[in-house]
């Protein structure tokens, strides 16, 4: 589950990436790192890093502790808690990256330096969850960070930019109502915890893989998205006896290469740098096993 603390800190990490976007993401030709900008980035990464570490300890972990374990929970959720940890753990390597470009530091050392910064922020909330009576640890989500942060480096070393992003997407259901304590209460705490509004996208670059003179538009990408419904209890024997039928939800549509519109406005620039990490809404195919295939004329 995203974690408040961990979501804000996301946010604040892709906006501390601006400089490097005011230049249209052109990787510097440097063997030398900035030193001012190094330690600066250092300093307010350690405060952010340590400032989150304390806040989980204070509010999300401070009831009774039991001894370090592990806790199978990869058949919860029907695994968009998973598909979650890949996205947060991605988007934060893409901005640790990002921000050891803007220090200058060397383009390979960026990358696989801050291509850990996913593994880094993810990790402390699955020490904390090892160590509370109800749960536990889970690899799961170890694997599912681990997998976000290698993607971004695998494009990154292979292609030099992020063709294949992947992206969030959010809509109210009835479900939390029912669960409110688990599925949250408002809209901000639904965003984060009701997997069955929550969808999350492969947005694919598909101009990124076709030659300069094709008359492709360059801004448009295809998505799919994967999500699910009806799920409010777990194990699924307590949720089918509660009268929810879990089932995946599987998605097809047009989305918008953000970062297609870059320009001279650092402002521009940084907005369309921290929206990239949403699916823009558009119509959508989906396809589940309940319904089969429906049309949505505008899918958030």
């Amino acid at each position: 589950m995203l974690r408040k603390p961990l979501f804000a800190l996301l946010l604040a990490l892709l906006l501390l990436s601006r400089q490097n976007l005011a230049i249209a993401q052109v990787k510097p030709d440097t063997t030398t790192a900035n030193t001012s900008r190094l330690i600066a980035m250092g300093a307010t990464f350690a405060a952010g890093y340590t400032a989150m570490l304390v806040s989980l300890n204070n509010s999300w972990y401070s009831g009774e502790r039991t001894s370090f374990h592990f806790f199978n929970d990869n058949s919860q959720w029907k695994q968009v808690d998973k598909a979650g940890h890949f996205w947060g753990a991605f988007q934060e390597s893409r901005a640790g990256i990002d921000m050891l470009r803007w220090a200058g530091v060397p383009e390979k050392k960026a990358i696989l330096l801050g291509g850990l910064t996913g593994i880094v922020l993810q990790t402390p909330i699955e020490v904390f969850d090892g160590y509370q009576p109800e749960y536990g640890a889970s690899a799961g989500d170890l694997i599912a960070n681990t997998a976000g942060s290698a993607a971004v480096v695998a494009q990154e070393l292979a292609w030099g930019e992020v063709r294949l992003m992947p992206k969030y997407s959010f809509h109210t259901t009835r479900f939390a109502a029912v669960r409110p304590n688990v599925l949250g209460n408002s809209l901000a705490e639904q965003a984060l915890k009701d997997y069955n509004g929550q969808t999350y996208w492969l947005s694919v670059d598909m101009g990124a893989f076709l030659k300069q003179e094709t008359k492709y538009p360059k801004w448009l990408n295809i998505a799919v998205g994967y999500g699910a419904e009806e799920i409010v209890y777990n194990p699924e024997g307590a949720n089918s006896a509660s009268g929810f039928d879990a089932h995946r939800q599987y998605y097809l549509s047009p989305d918008l290469n953000l970062m297609h519109f870059k320009g001279p406005s650092k402002f521009l620039n940084t907005a369309l740098y921290v929206l990239s990490i949403i699916k823009i809404p558009a119509p959508a195919l989906e396809y589940n096993r309940k319904n089969g295939f429906r049309m949505h004329a505008l899918y958030f």
